[in-house]
């Protein structure tokens, strides 16, 4: 219990933990640091946590965090009064004030950061008095871009990325969330437009119009998004859709499943036109690929 307190006192939040039973808490996390924003990925058996005022004097964080629940439900007490949250709920939560969350049947989130400063600058001085609850499922129209801000989270812990890039998007995501896009850099728009594409790369009529109106923007404006960061959006949806191929085609568990399916499962209906994509962005064709990555030995793990 010691070793998780201290770790995320260190990597995260300072926390007081507790466990619901004599069990042994049983937990896992990944942490992620930029410049301003922290990111982590949480799992872990039934507990509690809680910041009192007495261990805030001691542990300040002069931050506000947002959990995004995955997995397990959750009460959140704070000054104010009580939330109850459910998997696809998010709460935002200034950490500097004292509250206490429990998890009955243990938990899966990931939580993200923000220093006072930065959260008063996104939001024009808005302090946090009581917690934000908003949902960020993909079905919920009006969680767009509260789904984008997971989905820009998560991919940041899986693959990392730009910081600079991964930053702006997400303070902006989070303004547009709180206060509605201010700033006008359209950050939040194109990292919609972004997680959009690669939800949908395997729909063959995926294309500027749908990926504009499902954004609520115009074509022209995302077209303008796009090229200042030098690809138009076109570009952007065929880079991401070869390179999904490539993953598929030197996957060897995906060895068995045609060239066709292959082309299919990334937008395109077909697969000569995929072929030549292919053969262009690469220099080789689809099968000359998969052939060449088959003949490698495979990886093999040696235990010590």
């Amino acid at each position: 219990m010691h070793l998780w307190e201290h770790h995320n006192a260190k990597a995260l939040i300072p926390l007081d933990i507790h466990t619901m039973d004599e069990q042994p808490l049983q937990a896992a996390e990944i942490n992620l640091h930029f410049p301003s924003l922290k990111l982590a990925s949480v799992r872990g058996s039934a507990q509690v946590v809680e910041r009192t005022e007495a261990f805030i004097r001691r542990h300040p964080m002069n931050s506000v965090a947002v959990f995004f629940a995955l997995e397990g439900e959750a009460f959140f007490y704070h000054q104010g009064g009580f939330e109850a949250l459910k998997p696809g709920q998010a709460v935002i939560y200034d950490v500097d004030r004292p509250f206490m969350r429990g998890f009955s049947s243990g938990l899966r989130e990931m939580v993200m950061t923000v220093p006072h400063e930065d959260y008063l600058e996104i939001t024009g001085g808005r302090a946090l008095a009581k917690p934000i609850v908003f949902d960020f499922r993909q079905e919920q129209p009006d969680s767009r871009r509260a789904f984008t801000l997971a989905r820009l989270v998560s991919d940041a812990l899986s693959r990392s990325g730009d910081a600079e890039s991964t930053e702006a998007a997400a303070f902006e995501l989070l303004s547009a969330i709180l206060v509605g896009d201010r700033s006008g850099t359209g950050a939040s728009h194109l990292a919609a437009a972004r997680c959009y594409i690669t939800e949908h790369l395997g729909d063959i009529e995926l294309n500027v119009a749908k990926v504009a109106s499902a954004v609520g923007i115009s074509e022209r404006h995302l077209a303008r998004l796009f090229n200042e960061t030098g690809s138009p959006p076109s570009a952007y949806i065929l880079e991401l859709r070869l390179e999904l191929a490539r993953r598929l085609l030197t996957d060897r568990t995906e060895a068995q499943s045609p060239i066709a399916a292959v082309a299919r499962r990334c937008g395109y209906a077909s697969q000569a036109y995929f072929a030549r994509a292919y053969k262009t962005r690469y220099g080789v064709t689809p099968s000359t690929e998969r052939r060449a990555a088959l003949a490698q030995p495979a990886e093999r793990l040696v235990l010590h």
